[in-house]
């Protein structure tokens, strides 16, 4: 054999692998994107899909899937009727995995316990009308904690976020002066504080800023050694963002036949439930007329949804769906 046919052949053949792939785009929440990025190079390594997923927020995920410039939108708060009207009902909410909204903060002289809040004294510390630490409502709920004399900083999202939908979405419920005054959206206005973008600026903002306090999805705190406060629950118990507290929180939910699956999971009943936490959602279309990437997607999403890439999400900080829920998922997706 020449050396010609030789380098013709071993061109052919490694151009092979790259012509049979198919390549996904997507963009949309930073709430999932630790465990997305690990689920999407996963499957990477074991098909012929890739996909490159951009963190740019859930109002960014939205606004490029109305857009159609993506495959896929990815949103920690689910589409409006209004928005889904846009797209004339061409869209499917894929919950994916569950997460939670951890408020952390920076204040390195209280010691290694937690800080104990409820959600009242969350919306007025972000409402601005809490405005030092050592404030009696703080105090109250934390007797045991070196609590300063010094000014509170707050810091939200500057983006449009699916976190900050689930942060207000929770505050709504239970603070009237918050649903009143600031309501529950991707993106409100502030009453007061700095702004960061996206779940990274609003964590290096907390971890720069001594005395400063913020909203992050939980794996975000953890990789970061940021603190969580324990937040009070329906039931009145104090209860810390991790798995179980987070599964808890799911525990509630009862899907009726034919759900779109949007539903809301804060402020959920049950003793050991954390109060702020949600589902996430890749915002698919029920019909796209390119076959070959509707397979792609439709392999992806079935695995996404399988035991074994939700046995991934433990580790990363993310409670994996419940079973009932995977199978109504997996349902789903199989008669699109």
């Amino acid at each position: 054999m020449t050396r010609t046919i030789r380098l013709a052949l071993t061109l052919t053949i490694a151009a092979t692998p790259l012509a049979a792939q198919v390549r996904l785009t997507g963009a949309g929440a930073t709430f999932p994107n630790p465990i997305y990025q690990q689920w999407f190079d996963h499957y990477a390594k074991t098909t012929d899909v890739r996909v490159n997923y951009q963190p740019l927020g859930s109002g960014a995920g939205i606004r490029q899937f109305l857009q159609g410039t993506v495959d896929f939108g990815a949103s920690d708060g689910p589409m409006t009727d209004e928005e889904i009207a846009q797209v004339g009902g061409n869209v499917m909410h894929v919950p994916t995995v569950l997460g939670a909204v951890a408020v952390t903060y920076n204040l390195p002289g209280i010691g290694i316990a937690p800080l104990k809040l409820d959600g009242t004294l969350i919306a007025d510390l972000f409402l601005g009308r809490i405005t030092r630490w050592n404030d009696p409502r703080i105090v109250a709920l934390n007797p045991g904690l070196a609590l300063p004399a010094a000014d509170v900083i707050v810091v939200h999202r500057s983006d449009g976020s699916g976190t900050t939908f689930v942060f207000t979405d929770f505050l709504a419920k239970v603070s009237p002066a918050w649903r009143e005054e600031v309501g529950s959206r991707t993106a409100v206005r502030w009453p007061v504080g700095l702004g960061g973008r996206g779940n990274e600026g609003v964590t290096a903002q907390v971890k720069q800023l001594e005395g400063s306090i913020g909203y992050v999805e939980v794996a975000y705190a953890v990789a970061n050694l940021l603190p969580a406060a324990e937040v009070r629950n329906r039931t009145g118990a104090f209860v810390a963002p991790h798995v179980a507290s987070i599964s808890a929180a799911a525990a509630s939910v009862s899907f009726p036949a034919g759900t779109d699956f949007r539903v809301s999971i804060t402020d959920a009943p049950g003793a050991t439930a954390y109060p702020i936490s949600s589902f996430t959602w890749l915002l698919v279309k029920r019909q796209d007329p390119d076959s070959r990437k509707r397979t792609a997607l439709k392999g992806l999403l079935e695995w996404l949804t399988s035991p074994e890439a939700q046995g991934m999400a433990s580790s990363m900080g993310y409670a994996p769906l419940p079973a009932s829920v995977a199978e109504l998922v997996r349902g789903e997706i199989a008669g699109s």
